[in-house]
């Protein structure tokens, strides 16, 4: 297999890591098993490649917040061996198409990558944003991620809310 080829592969099976768990994975996953769509039993391929790529979401949620990192390692190595097991299968009349294929999931998981989540009790807040308190009431912030510049708010009160 080609060096262009692998670098897919590997690229490929990173998209698989990094789309899992956001907004566009449910798409994402929906391409990644059409990929598999081949050979003799071109549906049961299709399917098995869904049902793995179901467990890899499970098993992704089900990790322990310091071990996700690994998790994602892991699932980026097994993805990357499959589309290289998936790429060292086809006929070489089909590597064109696959690479395209890889070429478009792969650009799947980057506009994923650059999309923000948030969990339970939680918001997403792309660009800048104002909080205030007005009217006696209290305005708070828990950030853990991300850049946030506090200034001094204006005590409430009639002349300022």
């Amino acid at each position: 297999m080609d060096a262009e080829l692998i670098a897919l592969a590997t690229t490929a099976g990173t998209a698989v890591a990094q789309a899992v768990g956001t907004d566009a994975w449910h798409g994402f996953r929906t391409a990644a098993a059409r990929l598999f769509r081949r050979g003799h039993a071109p549906e049961a391929e299709q399917q098995t490649a869904l049902v793995r790529l179901d467990r890899t979401a499970t098993d992704l949620a089900n990790a322990q917040p310091e071990a996700a990192g690994q998790a994602r390692t892991d699932i980026a190595a097994s993805w990357r061996t499959r589309f290289q097991d998936l790429l060292a299968d086809a006929p070489a009349t089909d590597l064109p198409e696959i690479a395209d294929q890889l070429r478009a999931l792969i650009a799947l998981a980057e506009q994923a990558r650059g999309a923000a989540t948030a969990g339970d009790n939680s918001i997403v807040i792309g660009g800048d944003t104002q909080v205030t308190a007005s009217n006696n009431s209290v305005a708070g912030v828990n950030v853990t991620m991300g850049n946030v510049t506090f200034g001094n708010p204006l005590p409430p009160g009639p002349a300022n809310g």
